[in-house]
């Protein structure tokens, strides 16, 4: 049976909704990394999560795996792939609406803050596909 969606974002969804995987896509956005380097990054997933958004976003062809090595321990690394880089832009619109959103919320005397606003990964891959 035709998978059916009736509006795109559903497609879009299907692929980075959820809490975890548009955040480690942030993160691979600015650069190839290891899973330990990623579990640092986002300190509240779990090492069951994180290898099972891995492999679905790989799975998905967004991300590409890159075992180094011949020998255990093998060292094993994340990247966007071409197509995953072509998110960059999604992924900047969400992060400076979030964080519009954090500047209403300490306006309404909510307060909130963010820790890591960079947008240079994101710059890059924007700059590479555009």
């Amino acid at each position: 049976m035709a998978k059916t969606y009736n509006i795109g974002v559903e497609a879009t969804l299907e692929v980075i909704g959820g809490k975890w995987k548009p955040i480690i896509l942030c993160h691979l956005g600015k650069g190839q990394q290891r899973s330990s380097e990623l579990r640092r990054e986002i300190p509240d997933i779990t090492q069951k999560v994180l290898t099972q958004q891995l492999r679905e976003l790989e799975g998905d062809g967004i991300i590409v795996r890159h075992v180094h090595g011949t020998k255990a321990p093998f060292c094993v690394t994340y990247d966007l792939t071409e197509f995953g880089k072509t998110l960059g832009g999604i992924l900047v619109q969400m992060s400076v609406w979030g964080e519009r959103r954090i500047e209403q919320l300490n306006e309404a005397g909510e307060p909130v803050e963010i820790l890591n606003p960079d947008h240079s990964g994101y710059a890059d891959i924007l700059n590479q596909v555009g």
